[in-house]
Parts: C-alpha cells; structure tokens; sequence
C-alpha cells in the first residue's frame, strides 16, 4: 500500500511539473483594442506574464478558466479615483474617511489599476505611499496634488503659497511610473494659478497633468485653459459635468451643440476623461457630445464614499451607462484599458500583448432593463449591463464571482 501511495504521489508531482501554464483561459471572446484583437480565442499566462494567444491552446495549466461566452479585456484602468484613505475626520480625501481603501472596490469590477487623483501632495505623499500602495493588492497610481496638502479640503486647498512647482517635479522624478501626474482641483481662485504652476511641474518631470476645473466666479475660461495653459497630452477631467455658473460647459445646453473649440482641443491633443462622481457628470452634456461623435477619451469614476453609493456606483456601471448612450463595446474596452494607460505613459498596462503582465478582466454583458441616473435625477434605460466574471491580476486569480476556474483554487495556494 505504502508502495502505491508514493508511486501515485510521484505521478502526481510530475503532472504538476508537465504543467505548461498557470492559467489557461478558454473559449473567451478577447477585445484588445491596441492589438486590434476581437475574436475568440485561447490566452495562456506563466510566471505572471501572457505568454500564448491562439485559436485553440494545446497543453495544460494549473488553473482552466471556461470563458465562454464571455469578454475577456485587459484588467481594467481607473484613471480618476480617490483611495488615500485614512482615519483622519478632517482631511477629506486626504488621508480621510471620505476617500476608499482600493482593493474592496477594484477588482470585482474589473479593474486592476487605479490612480489616485490628487490625494497626496508632496507633503504627504510618504503616507500615502506607505499606507496604501504599499499594502495594496491593485496597482495604486498617484496624480500628485498641485497643493502640498494634497486633498485636505477647504482653506487648505486655496493656499497658492502651497504650490511647489520644484518640490512636486522632484518627488514626481524620484518616482516615476508610480507618480504617473500632477492634479489641480478646487482651487477656486479667479487666476491660472494652480494650472500654471501644475504644468511648470510636469514640464520638469514629464508628466501629464489633470484639469479638476471651476469653483472661480466668474469661470475662467475653458477655451484659454485648452489653447493657452495646457500642453497637448494633458487631460480635462469631468468633461461631461455643468457646474455652471463657476464651469463652463462643453456643450452649448441652449443650442446643444458641443462648442468649437472643444474639437479644436481634441485635435491638438488635450485628452478628455470622464470622472464621474458625485455631481461632475450630466446627461444634459454627455448625450448631445456623443450624439456628434465627441466619445471621452477615457473612462473613469471619481470613486469616493459619496460617488459610490450615488447615481456613479463602479467603472462597469459608468461603463454601462456610456453603452447604453450608444458606445459601441471595443471602445468602451479602450478608453478604459489602453487610452488611459497612454495618458499617464504607462504603456506596459492596458493591452494583452504576448510578455504583457497578466492584468486580465472577464465581463459578461447581462440583458435585461436597466436604469442609470444622473445627480439631478435625470434617467435613461439600457437593456445591457456589464458585469464582472473575472479579475486577474499579475497573473492570480484575484476574484472569481461563479467559480469559472477549474480548480477554483490552485494546489499550490493556502487556505
């Protein structure tokens, strides 16, 4: 007996050994929009990596995902969100209660990179470095703040003495890849300030910055801050929000057009994401600027305690609203996976290129009736819904919604 145990024990070490994949992902319908992919097909990922696509993969894995009839996309990238969260009641989205520990709200959506949108400053950075990307499943990104103070709230955040240009691009320098911007938001003051000392900063670190615009009466103008201020690669947040009379809108709302010099800011590079949020996206824009061609460049939630539990919810929802006003799919697919992994120069993220890091989403399109609202309770219905089957993330399955793969838990792992 004894014999037998050990002889069925070897066989079973050299099966694991024969193994020539860790996941092997089957039947999925890809969509990878910077390799012009969209077809079903096999994907197979080692050692945290893609290492095969092809019709059909001989050979054997570790784990087997049946993804059929399912979409299977590049980890997801949230290019604006809020995830310095801390224990501090007085500093808002700066180390505070009001922003979200990342990995409870990325990866059963999909997404497996989030930025942190103007959190940390220079002054705090260290913290949330050491507090959040550290200890964080999700790649954790950081658009530094223009303030020091970073996103403490209220008089903190219109303190123009507190923006270093030099400081900001030094700290930006010392950790490229992970500071990936510069954020202006908030700032309320009727001049160009915060925009002028943002992109200062980026000039000496090469990196974009992000326009988190108005609060100023009267608005300064959005036509002088795309000509005159930014430089093409930088990105206007909260394009489909109307804060007027502190914003100017895009689009028109008396004629519904989408002004001129929108289009001319798109040609010379200005890049336009979403950042939903809690009251930073309307219908009232976002209907008639897709409605003539005008799609967002990238796709994101301005994800926060109060966004989260409002009209927002999660990127798939955002998502799902953009699809129900006429998105097609694939270009859902790339401006929430490569686009914005261009925008902030990462473009080792976003795709599923043979050697690419294994950051994988597998989403389902649910039909039915479904509603999406605006904060001023406008609504619309769709009769799609994207949800998540799947997230991969560096090559581990990081959540599995049905039990899709086949173990659900690799021999290898703990319980």
């Amino acid at each position: 007996m004894r014999s037998l145990f050990f002889l069925s024990l070897l066989l079973g070490m050299h099966h694991l050994r024969a193994q020539q994949y860790s996941i092997l992902i089957r039947e999925g319908h890809i969509i990878d929009p910077k390799n012009h992919i969209d077809a079903v097909m096999d994907l197979a990922i080692d050692k945290g990596k893609i290492v095969k696509l092809a019709k059909h993969i001989d050979g054997d894995a570790v784990q087997v995902v049946n993804a059929k009839g399912l979409y299977v996309t590049p980890g997801l990238i949230d290019l604006h969100a809020h995830v310095f969260f801390g224990t501090q009641p007085d500093h808002y989205l700066s180390d505070g209660l009001e922003a979200l520990p990342p990995d409870g709200f990325t990866f059963r959506v999909g997404v497996t990179t989030v930025v942190d949108a103007g959190g940390a400053g220079w002054k705090n950075f260290s913290i949330f470095k050491k507090n959040i990307i550290d200890h964080s499943k999700t790649r954790v990104l950081c658009m530094l703040n223009v303030i020091g103070e970073g996103m403490r709230g209220g008089a903190y955040e219109q303190n123009a003495n507190d923006m270093e240009p030099k400081m900001i691009a030094t700290l930006a320098k010392e950790n490229l890849g992970l500071i990936v911007g510069i954020k202006v938001a908030h700032y309320q003051g009727h001049d160009w300030r915060a925009v002028d000392s943002a992109v200062a900063a980026g000039k000496l670190a090469g990196i974009p910055v992000m326009i988190d615009f108005g609060g100023s009466k009267p608005a300064l103008s959005l036509e002088e801050l795309f000509m005159k201020h930014l430089r093409p690669g930088d990105i206007f947040t909260h394009s489909f929000g109307n804060l007027s009379p502190t914003r100017e809108p895009i689009v028109d709302e008396a004629t519904g057009k989408l002004r001129a010099f929108v289009w001319e800011a798109r040609k010379r590079g200005i890049f336009f994401d979403v950042g939903f949020g809690g009251i930073s996206f309307r219908y009232s824009q976002a209907i008639p600027a897709i409605k003539q061609g005008f799609l967002p460049s990238s796709i994101s939630t301005d994800l926060h305690s109060g966004s989260m539990n409002n009209a927002m919810k999660d990127q798939l929802n955002v998502m799902s609203a953009f699809m129900a006003m006429g998105m097609a799919f694939p270009d859902l697919i790339r401006a929430s996976t490569i686009t914005p992994a261009q925008e902030i120069k990462r473009e080792d993220l976003g795709h599923l290129s043979i050697g690419a890091v294994a950051d994988i989403a597998i989403l389902n399109i649910r039909e039915g009736s479904f509603g999406f609202y605006d904060y001023t309770g406008y609504r619309i219905t769709g009769n799609k819904k994207l949800e998540c089957a799947m997230t991969i993330r560096d090559g581990r399955i990081v959540y599995d919604l049905n039990g899709i793969a086949y173990p659900i838990y690799p021999p290898s792992s703990k319980k």
